[in-house]
């Protein structure tokens, strides 16, 4: 029996209709940017399986410190102990985080980073005496499938059963450029309607809309806006994190620094779950109190697992390399050739990119879901090359270690598929 066919049994996948698609691919291997199926199929991960494997599949240096670790000590709970690990990658990623970052507080996955970033903004106001219990977010925004992170959420794909059930949530549109006034005065109209307690945002790039991108300048005037009213500013980096946008993370683009960011994903490079919210040193100031009940009380069994912390270090040492950011650049520069190329094809409604992130809209009407972006996904699948199209998005983010020659396959396949489509 395959695979694919125990898989059937008993397994549940996200994401999936299994009424509609019961198979799933059985993948047994993965190195570098390769993928390799039951069948000895070889597929490129045009998008590092889900922005996580960004240094490559099975990095040999993030599993040798990986394995060094799990020699020495492995969980630990860190409600009472604290261990090396934990505060050598605390140290490592302070001196990385956007300016104004001081406390690092561990969770499970992205969902979970936003959870206790909401919960420490809603907390923080308490605590000040200032109770406030309405969050305000971009519009087609995704910060995951917990209740709080999908209230803040704006995918109604994702959250339409559960809709009644969510906190309280305004919306407005991204920055593009022309209505950053727009905006600000939509804000001032819900700060006079509500006492708004936090701003979630995916800085620069909406990722699950799309990889819409947004304007920077206009971000910044709304988050300046925001902190002129006591609005925390959460930047979910879950996505853009660890050098996706061409910097470290997406609010080094940005000259207002958020409050909190939420971190994971590539955090640990795709080997081990793991997420972090940090925040700065004046929301942490706001729990410390002779009042027992005014600490965060919020935990997570498996925070700050020492074998995680060793991968996240590890992470952190390959992203500052001089040899990951001269690739992060090579790719960013590829992709702008790329996009000079296929910009003006008949199929091609709109294009753009930033750092290794790569975008294309299709001429063509294409439901998230439906039987159409499914016939591309196979399109590519059968010619070695792993996209997901997100409806009639067609987009790129490679690990830093790809190669020139697989990037031009990647590169092709789309060529392909424009002249089909």
């Amino acid at each position: 029996m395959t695979l694919k066919q125990r898989d059937k049994k008993h397994l549940w996948h996200p994401l999936k209709q299994h009424q509609l698609h019961p198979e799933s691919l059985a993948i047994i291997k993965a190195k570098g940017c390769i993928l390799t199926d039951e069948d000895g199929n070889d597929y490129i991960d045009a998008i590092s399986s889900w922005y996580t494997s960004m240094y490559g599949h099975c990095n040999d240096y993030i599993i040798e410190k990986t394995y060094k670790q799990m020699q020495q000590l492995d969980q630990i709970m860190f409600s009472d102990f604290t261990h090396e690990p934990a505060i050598s990658l605390s140290e490592e990623l302070i001196k990385i985080l956007p300016d104004g970052q001081n406390k690092i507080f561990f969770n499970d996955n992205g969902s979970t980073a936003v959870e206790a970033a909401i919960k420490m903004a809603l907390q923080f106001h308490f605590n000040s005496g200032d109770k406030r219990a309405v969050f305000m977010a971009f519009e087609n925004g995704f910060h995951g499938d917990t209740f709080g992170a999908m209230s803040v959420s704006g995918l109604s794909v994702y959250n339409g059963p559960f809709e009644e059930f969510l906190i309280d949530v305004k919306r407005i549109p991204t920055p593009d450029g022309n209505n950053t006034q727009h905006i600000l005065n939509l804000i001032k109209d819900y700060s006079t309607q509500d006492n708004l307690a936090g701003f979630i945002y995916e800085p620069l790039v909406q990722g699950a809309a799309g990889m819409k991108i947004h304007d920077a300048h206009g971000l910044n005037e709304i988050l300046s806006y925001c902190k002129q009213q006591q609005i925390l500013t959460i930047a979910d980096e879950v996505m853009t994190g660890f050098g996706k946008t061409g910097r470290y993370f997406a609010s080094d683009h940005i000259t207002t620094k958020p409050d909190i960011i939420c971190l994971s994903k590539a955090l640990t490079a795709g080997l081990i779950p793991m997420a972090i919210t940090s925040c700065t040193q004046a929301i942490y100031d706001a729990f410390l109190s002779n009042d027992m009940a005014k600490g965060f009380f919020h935990c997570h069994t498996y925070s700050a697992n020492p074998i995680a912390c060793a991968t996240a270090i590890a992470g952190i040492e390959l992203l500052i390399s001089s040899e990951i950011q001269h690739n992060i650049k090579q790719i960013s520069k590829a992709h702008e050739a790329f996009e000079l190329k296929i910009k003006n094809h008949p199929n091609v409604k709109s294009t753009r990119h930033i750092g290794v992130i790569f975008a294309l809209d299709l001429h063509t009407k294409m439901e998230r879901y439906g039987d159409l972006r499914d016939k591309l996904l196979k399109f590519f699948m059968d010619r070695g090359v792993f996209l997901r199209p997100l409806g009639n998005t067609i987009y790129i983010q490679v690990p830093y270690v790809i190669s020139d020659t697989q990037l031009k396959k990647v590169y092709q396949v789309i060529e392909e598929a424009l002249e089909i489509v």
